[in-house]
C-alpha cells in the first residue's frame, strides 16, 4: 500500500474532472472530494463503532474515509471497511441511503444490516482504529453529549436514524 494516497476531484456537479490531489493536500477552490461513510447494524439494532486511534483524534466514529483516486463510492467504502476493520462486505447487500454536500465535500452514506460472530477476530488498522464495539443509539448518543463521538460522523448518524424511521413506516404501510 502507497503511503501517500492520491484522491479524485470533483466539480460542483460532481462530475470528476480528471484532476487530483494527495492525501492531506487543500481542496482547490470549487472542486470536490469523495467522503464514504458505512453504517453496520445488527439484529439487535446496535451500530459497530470504532473508536478512532490517538492520531486521528481519538473519538468515536462509524467507518469510512476517502475512496482512492479511481475508486467510485461503492469501491470506496468497500475499500475504507476492509483496510480499517478488517471486514469484507458484500456490495449488493449495501444500501446507499443518503448522498450529500458539505465544505468541498460529497458525502456517500451507506447502511448495511449483518450480524459479525465474533468481532474480536476483526483486524483492525491500528494507524486508523483503536477498538471497535457494538453500542445502542443511546449510547452513540451519550458519547456525543460528552464530545467524545467526532461530530461530522454524528450528523450522518442522525440522517440515518431518520431514514431508518422513514424505511419503517413505509413497511408498514
Amino acid at each position: 500500500m502507497s503511503s501517500i494516497e492520491r484522491r479524485d476531484l470533483y466539480d460542483n456537479e460532481r462530475n470528476l474532472t480528471g484532476e487530483t490531489i494527495l492525501k492531506g493536500e487543500e481542496i482547490p477552490e470549487g472542486k470536490h472530494i469523495l467522503v464514504v461513510l458505512v453504517f453496520i447494524q445488527n439484529s439487535e439494532g446496535k451500530f459497530l463503532i470504532q473508536k478512532r486511534s490517538e492520531i486521528k483524534n481519538g473519538k468515536y466514529a462509524t467507518t469510512g474515509g476517502h475512496p482512492k483516486s479511481g475508486e467510485n463510492s461503492l469501491e470506496g467504502i468497500l475499500t475504507e471497511t476492509k483496510e480499517e476493520i478488517g471486514l469484507e462486505l458484500e456490495p449488493n447487500d449495501l444500501k446507499l441511503y443518503y448522498s450529500g454536500e458539505s465544505n468541498k465535500a460529497f458525502w456517500d452514506n451507506y447502511y448495511i444490516k449483518m450480524d459479525i460472530e465474533d468481532i474480536s477476530k476483526l483486524k483492525l488498522q491500528k494507524e486508523e482504529v483503536d477498538s471497535i464495539e457494538w453500542m445502542t443509539v443511546d449510547e452513540i448518543n451519550e458519547l456525543m453529549r460528552k464530545g467524545q463521538f467526532f461530530k461530522n460522523h454524528y450528523e450522518e448518524f442522525e440522517t440515518l436514524l431518520k431514514w431508518l424511521e422513514r424505511e419503517k413506516s413505509e413497511e408498514k404501510n
